[in-house]
């Protein structure tokens, strides 16, 4: 067993628990939160976190999946009948090695689409069909002409403006829907912002984050 997924109360432990199952330490996995855990909203209502932890494989493994990842992307792209290159490239070290599928080409903006789901739904359908095809996990990232890190900084920047007004008049403040990649930008930027905290409230495409201000 190379992948697996596990629901528990939090990530954490829905990490511990599939770690347990496949028998392995977390340096030697790669893990997607599928759903967050989240207590509710004021306490009220919550739910489960959802996990795929999936072991490494060896980089030459890894390199040729995306190798096969790739290929499968522009055949999409031609089927969609958009124009684009597809670029590889690959971040991090040798150990936690993330690799990237950057496209480019002109008026892109469809496959990005409102808030970035179009891209999240892409990613998704390639993640999948790559997954059958290979039976392997493939960590990848596919990326419009730079457009998850400029969306990343426009976050974080975001996420601060609106702590510093929770803080300063004490009122709740809910985020526009967000994809889970983008949740989890803003948790993290406000993971040790003093007097907030963040919870995720509603369902599906229209999950959001809350910031509350916590003495």
């Amino acid at each position: 067993m190379d992948s697996l997924e596990k629901s528990a109360k939090t990530v954490d432990e829905a990490v511990e628990l599939a770690l347990a199952d496949l028998g392995a330490s977390r340096d030697e996995v790669d893990i997607v939160v599928l759903k967050e855990g989240r207590s509710g909203f004021l306490g009220i209502g919550g739910g489960g976190a959802t996990v795929r932890v999936s072991r490494r494989h060896a980089e030459e493994t890894v390199r040729e999946a995306v190798s096969v990842a790739k290929e499968i992307l522009e055949k999409l792209l031609s089927l969609m009948g958009i124009e684009a290159g597809v670029e590889e490239t690959q971040s991090g070290d040798s150990g936690r090695a993330q690799f990237n599928l950057e496209l480019k080409g002109d008026d892109l903006g469809v496959l990005i689409g409102r808030r970035g789901q179009t891209l999240a739904s892409l990613q998704y359908l390639l993640y999948l069909m790559a997954g059958h095809r290979l039976k392997v996990h493939v960590p990848l990232t596919i990326d419009v002409e730079g457009y998850l890190e400029r969306r990343s900084e426009s976050l974080q920047t975001l996420a601060q403006r609106m702590a510093e007004r929770v803080v300063t008049t004490g009122q709740i403040a809910v985020m526009e829907p967000m994809t889970p990649r983008e949740r989890r930008i803003i948790h993290l930027a406000l993971k040790d912002y003093k007097g907030v905290v963040t919870q995720s409230i509603g369902e599906g495409d229209y999950r959001k984050v809350t910031i509350v201000p916590h003495k």
